[in-house]
């Protein structure tokens, strides 16, 4: 029989609409609140957490409280919408929309405030690295705790249990206790687990970034494999080219509410020109007159020349890099280090010299910009961050460091081609996306 999960709160309001037997997800006016700086006295960890506070800050605290209260945090708030069998959902939106906050409710890791949630099947979730695994024990015995704590009897694990493992690729280590699995170990398994033991629904947010290129794409082709059988998805990315190309509908959440919500496309369509300038695109630096040059300003500007966190894979983009010289230095220069968010892949080294004669090396004291440019569809949509430094060469191989900074991390977005399609042409495998020019001809 399917699990029934159900969280009712007396404050859904009474004229909510009635649940159909259509819906395999029903939401209504779902909130979650949050007491900021305040610690739930239900656990011991966090008692003990609240009596060292107390010890330190007693005074501070207690003025706090009692001038202001604590502060209040909605994470969600009058969230309602359905979800039919078998559809596959996308939701999507900025940091801190409310996202993983809806997907830990769904999955009962964390209560609502208020509102309901009916959902009519066993459910899934991966929601991040190592969820729902015990460090302790093997990845076979996670295997089966996952399965028993979905509702499944040994015999039906075991049936899928090859499966499983030989999707996640981890055959050698299926014995080994996983809090010594790397974190692309834990998504693949964790991934396997969720997608292979038949969940009527399944939750999926951003950690699939963590796999790399080969595995998103398996899971992808795995999640449109669960969804062709009937199965219900929702997913959240940033990856707009894989919303668009693997979910059928969309919701957008901002500040924990529902903006907007219809078709892939016009959702992504609707979002993508809602996104602002971002102040984390500018990073200024701490001015310290120690020193004889300095990084002063970094701005990621986007190919309108606006200082934006999240930018379009296919268009251009530059890094503009402003400091400050203090004595007159000679061949010295500019480095730029764009690197995969998790500074395991440098993608590119480049110098502001690189291209320019020697005397650009000298300079008297002031303040300097130089920007570096990045024409679009280089890059594959994801995130980066670039580390910047200001060197003085001695000789080929001495260098010396007058300052270093890290910029702010910046994400590309795919919004494919030929408009908001839902059949978006997958992203190129590997870290660039580059058109190369093939010819070709018969020769015999």
């Amino acid at each position: 029989m399917p699990t029934r999960l159900s969280h009712s709160h007396p404050d859904v309001h009474a004229a909510t609409p009635r649940y159909t037997m259509k819906h395999i997800i029903s939401i209504r006016n779902l909130g979650k609140k949050y007491r900021l700086g305040l610690v739930h006295e239900d656990f011991l960890t966090e008692r003990v957490f609240k009596s060292v506070k107390e010890l330190f800050s007693r005074n501070t605290s207690q003025r706090k409280e009692k001038n202001n209260g604590p502060e209040e945090l909605w994470a969600l708030k009058d969230v309602s919408f359905d979800v039919k069998p078998g559809e596959v959902v996308g939701i999507i939106g900025r940091n801190g929309a409310g996202k993983s906050t809806l997907l830990k409710i769904l999955s009962s890791i964390t209560e609502p405030t208020e509102g309901e949630i009916r959902l009519r099947g066993r459910v899934a979730s991966l929601l991040e690295v190592g969820a729902g695994f015990h460090p302790e024990l093997t990845g076979r015995e996670n295997v089966y705790l996952n399965g028993a704590i979905m509702g499944m009897r040994k015999y039906e694990i075991g049936k899928k249990f090859d499966e499983i493992v030989g999707f996640a690729e981890v055959e050698k280590f299926i014995d080994t206790p996983v809090k010594r699995y790397s974190s692309g170990m834990y998504v693949r398994l964790a991934f396997a687990v969720a997608a292979h033991l038949e969940p009527d629904i399944l939750l999926v947010d951003e950690v699939l970034a963590v796999g790399d290129a080969a595995f998103q794409k398996k899971c992808l082709g795995k999640m449109n494999d669960v969804a062709g059988e009937g199965r219900t998805v929702l997913f959240v990315s940033h990856q707009m080219g894989v919303l668009g190309k693997l979910c059928e509908t969309a919701i957008q959440l901002e500040a924990g509410q529902i903006v907007n919500s219809g078709e892939t496309s016009e959702v992504i369509g609707k979002y993508l020109k809602g996104i602002n300038v971002s102040e984390e695109a500018v990073y200024s630096y701490s001015e310290d007159e120690s020193k004889i040059m300095q990084m002063r300003e970094v701005r990621i500007l986007n190919h309108k020349n606006e200082p934006v966190q999240m930018l379009s894979r296919d268009k251009p983009f530059r890094v503009e890099i402003t400091f400050q010289v203090r004595q007159r230095v000679t061949n010295s220069y500019v480095v730029f280090i764009l690197s995969t968010m998790d500074n395991v892949t440098r993608i590119c080294i480049s110098r502001n010299i690189d291209n320019m004669p020697n005397e650009w090396g000298e300079y008297e004291p002031g303040i300097y910009c130089t920007t570096v440019e990045f024409p679009g569809g280089i890059l594959n949509a994801g995130h980066y961050y670039a580390r910047l430094g200001l060197f003085k060469s001695q000789s080929l191989t001495k260098k010396d460091v007058f300052d270093e900074g890290k910029s702010p991390s910046f994400e590309l977005i795919d919004t494919g081609t030929g408009g908001f399609q839902t059949s978006l042409a997958p992203q190129k495998r590997g870290l660039l996306a580059l058109d190369l020019e093939w010819t070709q001809e018969k020769v015999e």
